[in-house]
């Protein structure tokens, strides 16, 4: 790992980097956000000189992140069964293309770097002001969106243990040793490794993430198309017969309490949701990094959708219409336009 100074300017360079991990562990912004919070709150509580004994800040705060993230994830399942139907993870915009309004803050055309690459620009930056005022980044705009962030993936992240989570995410995305991640579970090395192997397995028996090409976008438009014109015949056509569709409202707003599954009675729900719904407008959008639908009412959107196309066919779609989950999509948003 990098080693980083142990002053203020040297350790908040490392927040986006947590960040990006906290999100990938705990699949909520809310949550990712109050864990690496915690993380620096437990450093600044640290002794000056403890601090400066400390020979890379940066693995130390990695450490403590990942743990509260599995103290959080520890306790998750009880939360989640209270959970108004069902859970997903957080929708994220594509920054580039969902407004402005975040001054410098966003992170465009980033890979995932092993163990601690993805440093920067911390919870606020200076930009665009000429006098170096510091401007609130919204934590959206800090994670990387690549193929361990899609929807698919996140959802496979779910049906793992805290500990399987935390060893594959750790490894297997982030390119950490097991000797350290062997710190952050208090487990030998040699447990952390099994416990990613098992993680693997999880994601070897789910369907193989794809990148967003043309053909999902194609898809995607498609779905809208027929959405729009309340076309079930071509909604069918679109829809893997055996296609399953999960909703999240969190009883905040409706929405399907159980997964809805079935190509015709997806196409039923969706018309009969469009029917319900006068002055809803979907645009295409980028979601989590692959192309998905936001539906928006007078500005405010109320719906976002992630799709997985297999063989040229829908075959899961998860619709996020929780209002606590969309904040990072109404903040700078853009001038909403019918087909843009």
């Amino acid at each position: 790992m990098d080693v980083v100074g142990t002053g203020a300017g040297g350790v908040e360079g490392e927040r986006r980097h947590l960040l990006n991990v906290a999100y990938r562990l705990l699949g909520s912004l809310a949550e990712a956000e109050d864990a690496v919070q915690e993380a620096y709150a437990r450093w600044y509580a640290l002794p000056s000189v403890r601090r400066e004994e400390i020979v890379s800040p940066g693995a130390w705060l990695t450490t403590v992140t990942g743990r509260v993230c599995l103290d959080v994830l520890g306790s998750a399942r009880s939360r989640r069964e209270r959970y108004v139907g069902a859970w997903l993870p957080d929708p994220l915009p594509d920054p580039g293309e969902w407004g402005g309004g975040h001054g410098g803050g966003r992170v465009r055309g980033l890979g995932l770097a092993p163990a601690g690459g993805v440093g920067g620009a911390g919870s606020t930056v200076a930009a665009g002001t000429g006098t170096g005022a510091a401007l609130p980044v919204d934590p959206a705009d800090q994670i990387v969106l690549d193929e361990s962030v899609t929807m698919a993936f996140l959802v496979v992240l779910e049906t793992m243990t805290p500990a399987e989570r935390v060893a594959f995410v750790l490894h297997d995305v982030f390119r950490y040793p097991f000797a350290e991640i062997a710190g952050v579970l208090g487990r030998t090395p040699g447990a952390c490794k099994q416990l990613a192997a098992s993680a693997r397995r999880r994601v070897d028996g789910a369907p193989p993430a794809r990148a967003a090409g043309g053909g999902q976008a194609e898809a995607v438009r498609r779905v809208k198309e027929a959405w729009e014109t309340k076309d079930i015949a071509a909604l069918v056509g679109l829809l893997d017969p055996e296609a399953v569709m999960t909703a999240d409202g969190g009883g905040n707003r409706g929405a399907a309490l159980r997964p809805v599954e079935g190509g015709t009675r997806i196409a039923q729900y969706m018309v009969a949701m469009a029917d319900r719904a006068p002055g809803l407008v979907l645009l295409e959008r980028s979601v989590n990094g692959m192309p998905g639908l936001v539906a928006h009412r007078a500005g405010t959107v109320l719906t976002v959708a992630s799709f997985e196309v297999t063989a040229g066919r829908v075959s899961r779609i998860w619709v996020v219409r929780n209002p606590d989950k969309l904040g990072s999509w109404g903040r700078g948003a853009p001038p909403f336009a019918e087909g843009s």
